[in-house]
């Protein structure tokens, strides 16, 4: 770095490049993890930036050029300009500026994520990032009942959790990272895990959907047609415009939303890793007390993590215990799972030679894993742990192996549960089995399964509220008996050779599989889905066919696909909050 501060763009790549190889591979620098997670470097147009100034900038506005790199790695940008604006009203400058000049606002949160929603391979062009994290975070608890939440879109999950746990308030469920971003959990409909346990009612201000539908009252910048300019405009959870907003891909800015909360909650959560893969995920004819959906009804809240060729899954099981249980440790603060943050030196080794073409060291490296879970949750005191649901649901650091993952949402009955699981372990086991048989292992993260509620507008405590129009876990009206979401996502290291072929052969067997009155497959927007046996969203008929018709399926014309994109292009007639990808996504 040079003494004025200002980073070298060949300094930048060459150390960014040698960070990411090692953050890739774990051990050792998993420590330096959480400083990859943001560019080190700021350029500024008045010290050596290699993009062109962004004409005519507003002043006042903080303005640098910065790589971009997305939680995978997949998607890497040199340079991209980036701002910061310390309020809404300087969003709003900055989307008037971009319609009278061409440019495009794309909003940044933790990068976390692996699609190309924020940005497509190849950007920027006229591409301008707005940062919300480093101003935009401001949380304010609206005692109740009923109670309430109003934060800005760059507040972290761990931020606004640590915010609400001190003022008594809590969710039911969120995303395992707590570097995300408010905003960037709102926009693809993050959720977590749980469905009501056999017997359990809904505590108010709580949803077993998605982080989206607890919304109340969301604001965003939005064209105003009578001033001729863009503006800030609050939308209510009654207002038909507000479905489009709730779960909206970017396609907007958000730069305020109040959320809905209850009572905070102390949760146990036992993890359990005897039991086998074959009984866990057992045809429901043959499942017993150990299967999963057993689990499920025992406590409702369950997680399981299994490592392709070992024997038995990782199973998390959370369970509401206002006391201590006699046997759990207490913990007071999250990231309780160490050993699951940084690679170990063994497996580091393992995954460094696969990487480096020895595939068939994958089911030795899978082994280490799931020997150093169960290894790591007896060193750490972890197995059995109990505190307050912040500490038990955030789990997952910025310093855990960076992996590229698809996602689906399969909606069908809770009675279901234990069939969808057992007929796609059964799958996925088979065909790894073939590929290791022809000497190829495309998969070498673990399969991860959960289970939520649907987005149901009632829990948001607002008469007339509308549903989260993209919503993953949007009820179908055709369908009531359809009561909760299977979440599938199988894990891989980037580039791993017919990684991609294995992809599209996984999902066109979900497509295929679940549907009629079973089932139905909606993708996890975050993540990877539309494969073409080369790249993730590239297969043009699953882009512009398969999901506008899965979020057609049973819904009125007025709230349909087409009804939310039509809103989302009224509130942004110029289309400055787009790019190409959502532009073909949205057409």
């Amino acid at each position: 770095m040079s003494p004025d501060g200002v980073g070298h763009p060949a300094t930048d790549r060459t150390a960014r490049n040698a960070l990411s190889r090692r953050a890739l591979l774990g051990g050792a620098a998993g420590a330096l993890g959480a400083a990859l997670w943001e560019p080190a470097f700021r350029l500024t147009p008045a010290h050596g930036a290699t993009l062109a100034a962004p004409p005519g900038f507003p002043t006042g506005v903080s303005l640098y050029q910065q790589a971009y790199e997305n939680w995978s790695g997949e998607i890497e940008i040199e340079g991209v300009w980036t701002a910061a604006p310390t309020s809404p009203a300087q969003v709003v400058t900055l989307a008037n500026w971009a319609r009278a000049h061409g440019w495009k606002l794309r909003a940044k949160g933790s990068m976390h994520n692996w699609s190309p929603l924020a940005l497509p391979p190849g950007a920027p062009g006229n591409v301008l990032l707005v940062d919300t994290r480093q101003h935009l975070t401001a949380v304010t608890v609206h005692p109740g009942p009923p109670a309430s939440v109003t934060a800005q879109p760059g507040v972290t999950m761990e931020s606004l959790l640590t915010t609400l746990e001190a003022a008594g308030y809590g969710l039911t469920a969120t995303p395992a990272p707590g570097d995300l971003t408010l905003g960037g959990v709102l926009a693809i409909g993050g959720h977590g895990t749980g469905v009501p346990k056999t017997g359990e009612t809904l505590t108010p201000g709580h949803t077993f959907g998605s982080v989206s539908n607890l919304v109340t009252r969301i604001e965003a910048v939005v064209w105003d047609a009578a001033a001729g300019a863009y503006a800030v405009k609050g939308f209510d959870r009654s207002d038909p415009r507000a479905g489009a907003l709730l779960v909206n891909l970017g396609r907007t800015f958000v730069t305020g939303v109040t959320l809905r909360v209850g009572a905070n909650k102390r949760l146990r959560c036992q993890s359990f890793y005897h039991i086998g893969a074959d009984a866990m995920f057992a045809p429901p004819a043959s499942a017993g007390s150990d299967s999963f959906a057993s689990y499920v009804n025992r406590s409702g809240r369950v997680e399981a993590i299994w490592f392709p060729f070992t024997t038995v899954p990782w199973l998390k099981v959370w369970s509401v215990a206002p006391t201590k249980p006699l046997l759990s440790r207490q913990v007071n603060s999250p990231y309780n799972y160490p050993f699951s943050d940084t690679l170990s030196e063994e497996a580091s080794d393992l995954l460094s030679q696969i990487v480096s073409g020895n595939a068939g060291l994958t089911p030795a490296f899978e082994n280490t894993q799931m020997a150093v879970v169960g290894s790591g949750l007896i060193l750490t005191g972890s197995w059995d742990i109990w505190g307050w649901s912040k500490n038990l649901l955030l789990y997952v650091r910025p310093t855990t192996l960076r992996v590229t993952a698809n996602g689906y949402a399969i909606l069908t009955r809770r009675a279901d549960i234990q069939r969808v699981v057992s007929e796609f372990y059964a799958f996925y086991k088979a065909r790894l089995d073939a590929y290791a048989a022809q000497g190829r292992y495309p998969m070498n993260g673990p399969l991860e399964i959960r289970v939520t509620g649907l987005d149901h507008p009632a829990d948001a405590q607002v008469g007339g509220a509308v549903a989260a129009g993209l919503s993953a876990v949007r009820p179908r009206p055709d369908h009531p008996e359809w009561d909760v979401a299977v979440w599938l996502d199988i894990l891989t290291v980037p580039g791993t050779a017919y990684s991609q072929q294995f992809y599209r052969e996984t999902e066109q067997w979900i497509l295929g599989n679940y549907t009629g009155s079973y089932a139905a497959v909606r993708p996890e927007w975050s993540k990877g889905w539309g494969y073409s046996g080369s790249a993730a969203w590239a297969d043009g008929p699953m882009r512009d066919t398969v999901i506008p018709a899965a979020y057609r399926a049973g819904q009125s014309a007025a709230d349909n696909w087409d009804a939310v994109v039509a809103t989302l292009n009224s509130l942004d007639p110029h289309r400055v909050f787009t790019n190409s990808f959502l532009d073909a996504l949205l057409d």
